[in-house]
């Protein structure tokens, strides 16, 4: 199960996709980045119908922000959505958004962190000064989720709950980290090796998404083995299925060409791929325990990419995490303080 064949990528996307599913989350508050469009504003359509006390949406652009809260309250009757401004690309924003959640949050039960991109035509590296699709795709919601962290566990105390990070990973992952990819990742620095414009030269532009949302379920699966003594969080990586979606929208030639043609032969709707989002933030009921740092795909938990349980995949995530965790210390000075706080090494 550890891979996927084509014939298996047609067979689940054409499956009956199972009804949203349904919880009471009267009391408890829910963050989506990317909330504004896409599987994120569906996602967070869902939850706006389980009646959270606080659903907070983050988008780049406020204009963007306002016109899906609209949306959500014309379409759901739900008018306590907010829309928060975070730009991944940009570390400082990341700190922004969670110096206002210090002021104005309070618990945390659900954080979906959606926001992404597809690569960029040209090498663009952001003002932090990393690779823009790795920085907006893998560093900065790990920034965004350790930052947090801390409210989900107060949360979990208080209430006696088992709040969830869901991060948005991809079926892609299972084609991440080819041979070529691989000899960047071996550097001894390797997220500048991802980073750098050799990497994006030398290989092909959508095994740069590939590469990123693999990162994801390393993430999940790290994060998760270092709150052994927090029990009650859980943090799971899913795949949100090949949807109709605005994402792919820089596409062009060719590549834009067949992307419309498996769009028209097997893209599900934006919508259930929303649904896929809310069943790893909300699903599973009585078997909580399997989806601790598990991959998620079309509402069960399933083996992730069979380089990701290898011993060499294994090696590369304790890499990542411990040079990953490097960068963010520098980007904020809270991590230290979280990760010997709340993590265990």
């Amino acid at each position: 199960m550890g891979h996927i064949t084509l014939w298996r990528f047609i067979r689940e996307q054409l499956q009956t996709i199972k009804p949203v599913e349904k919880v009471d989350l009267t009391g408890k508050t829910v963050i989506v980045t990317g909330g504004n469009g896409g599987l994120g504003f569906e996602a967070a359509k869902h939850f706006a119908t389980m009646n959270p006390a606080r659903l907070i949406i983050t988008s780049r652009s406020e204009e963007k922000g306002n016109a899906a809260l609209s949306k959500i309250s014309q379409d759901t009757g739900y008018t306590k959505a907010e829309a928060w401004p975070l730009d991944l690309s940009r570390f400082a924003s990341v700190r922004e958004f969670a110096d206002r959640f210090e002021r104005e949050g309070g618990r945390l039960d659900i954080l979906v962190e959606n926001a992404g991109m597809v690569g960029t035509p040209s090498y663009e590296k952001t003002q932090d000064g990393y690779s823009v699709i790795f920085q907006t795709n893998a560093i900065a919601p790990s920034l965004h989720t350790l930052l947090l962290l801390p409210y989900m566990i107060k949360t979990a105390e208080e209430y006696k709950t088992k709040p969830r990070i869901v991060l948005v990973s991809s079926d892609v992952h299972y084609w991440a980290m080819n041979s070529k990819s691989r000899k960047f990742v071996s550097q001894p620095n390797m997220i500048d090796a991802l980073s750098s414009v050799d990497y994006y030269k030398n290989v092909r532009l959508e095994n740069h998404y590939f590469d990123s949302k693999l990162l994801n379920v390393f993430f999940a699966r790290a994060l998760q083995a270092r709150l052994a003594n927090h029990p009650s969080i859980i943090v799971d990586a899913v795949n949100p299925g090949y949807c109709y979606s605005g994402f792919r929208s820089s596409f062009t030639g060719i590549r834009a060409f067949f992307d419309h043609l498996m769009e028209r032969l097997v893209a599900m709707t934006t919508e259930e791929g929303g649904r896929q989002l809310v069943w790893a933030a909300v699903g599973g009921a009585g078997f909580e325990e399997k989806l601790k740092g598990g991959y998620v795909s079309f509402a069960e938990v399933v083996e992730p990419s069979d380089f990701s349980l290898s011993k060499e995949g294994q090696d590369l995530e304790e890499k990542y995490w411990n040079q990953q965790l490097e960068i963010l210390k520098g980007a904020d000075p809270r991590i230290k303080e979280i990760v010997d706080q709340y993590l265990q090494n």
